[in-house]
């Protein structure tokens, strides 16, 4: 008797227990376990992995409308620079007259000493004392360039003449007849070398050669100055004529 009761208490402990008659919540406490062994399922892991490339995908847009304020901010300060720029280049434009006043050193300001502005003592552009200190300069500078210019030489013009000086005959004394030639003296005359050569039929010229001032000694005088000599020379001729 003692025996089936307590069998029958058994029998009463598992009808109050209805878990193991509930197929769901045992299947769910199945499930649970083994995803707490194993680690996350599968469909867990891809949502997990969603939800972190959505929350880079949000980083990364803040980032971009942070960049892009910044960009507004700078194009916005382009803009604000550019007006201004603008607006000093068109009133430099509608004022030429004063692109063209010369940069002089303004009068300092004297200070008034009741503090009152005082109009008559400020002089914006200098004085006309500047102005003629300028010119005294530049007129002195003017001055002494000529000056030093007058004392410069003047430059003279000369030129080489080569003459060729014929005797008579193949019986004329040519070192005679050079002394001749070289004993005509000039201002601005000045006599070189000279040699002797042969004509023909043992005649021979002398050729010799000068500098000659262009202002003091010309051709025809030399010449003629030369054949006064007529008892040696019969003629003179211009043999080269060259500029110095």
């Amino acid at each position: 008797m003692p025996k089936q009761s307590t069998n029958m208490s058994g029998l009463q402990c598992l009808a109050s227990e209805n878990i193991w008659f509930d197929k769901q919540r045992y299947d769910e406490a199945e499930r649970c376990f083994y995803e707490g062994a194993n680690g996350p399922s599968t469909e867990q892991r891809q949502s997990s992995s969603h939800a972190g490339g959505d929350q880079e995908l949000v980083s990364r847009m803040k980032s971009l409308e942070l960049e892009n304020q910044n960009l507004h901010k700078v194009v916005k300060e382009m803009r604000a620079a550019l007006q201004k720029l603008e607006s000093r280049v068109g009133m430099l434009e509608k004022s030429p007259a004063s692109a063209a006043v010369p940069c002089v050193k303004a009068a300092p300001v004297k200070q008034v000493e009741n503090g009152d502005d005082d109009d008559d003592d400020i002089d914006l552009f200098g004085s006309d004392d500047e102005d003629e200190e300028a010119t005294r300069l530049k007129q002195e500078r003017i001055d002494a360039y000529a000056a030093k210019k007058s004392k410069k030489p003047a430059l003279i013009a000369k030129s080489s003449i080569l003459l060729d000086v014929k005797p008579w005959d193949d019986e004329t004394d040519m070192a005679k007849l050079e002394e001749c030639v070289r004993s005509v003296q000039m201002d601005g005359l000045l006599w070189g070398a000279s040699k002797l050569v042969p004509v023909g039929y043992g005649i021979k010229k002398l050729q010799i050669n000068c500098v000659v001032e262009d202002d003091k000694v010309g051709t025809d005088i030399l010449e003629e100055e030369i054949t006064k000599f007529e008892d040696y020379i019969q003629s003179v001729d211009v043999a080269a004529f060259n500029k110095i």
